[in-house]
Order: structure tokens, then sequence, then C-alpha cells
């Protein structure tokens, strides 16, 4: 996949991420767009190493990975800023 479609993803896995875990946050849309990244990072590598596949490009269970690992980093971020 191309950097603009890592940015999409990630900007749409960081949405979901928060509209599964609401609450106040700082840090606003950019830092929604590098959790949702990053997550979408952690969750194709944790994915691979538990043998559920690998991220192939822009499908669904690439989407579902980058969702999980930007909420595991939403939550790391919410302990961090606490």
């Amino acid at each position: 996949m191309g950097i603009l479609t890592w940015i999409v993803m990630g900007l749409v896995a960081g949405a979901v991420a928060k509209l599964i875990m609401p609450g106040k946050d700082p840090g606003g849309f950019i830092i929604t767009i590098c959790i949702g990244i990053a997550g979408g990072l952690l969750g194709g590598f944790i994915g691979t190493q538990l043998g559920f596949g690998s991220v192939t490009g822009f499908n669904l269970h690439s989407f579902l990975m980058a969702v999980g690992g930007s909420l595991i980093l939403l939550a790391g971020y919410r302990l961090i800023k606490r």
C-alpha cells in the first residue's frame, strides 16, 4: 500500500477506535491520525505474529487489525496522559 492509503486507513481506523472508546483526549485530529497509523502497523504486526494472516491491502481483515491496534494504542495513550 502507498503512504497515502496508510494515512487514509489510519485516519479511519483512529476515528473508529475513538468511537469505540469515547472520551476526552488531548491532541485532536493529528493525534487521532498518528494513533491510527501506528495502530495499523501494530495491528498488522501482532496479527501476523499470532497467525491471523498478513496485511495484504485495503480490505476488511486489514482494517479490523488496524482498528485493534489503534484501540491498544489509544488505551496506552490514555494511561500515559492520565
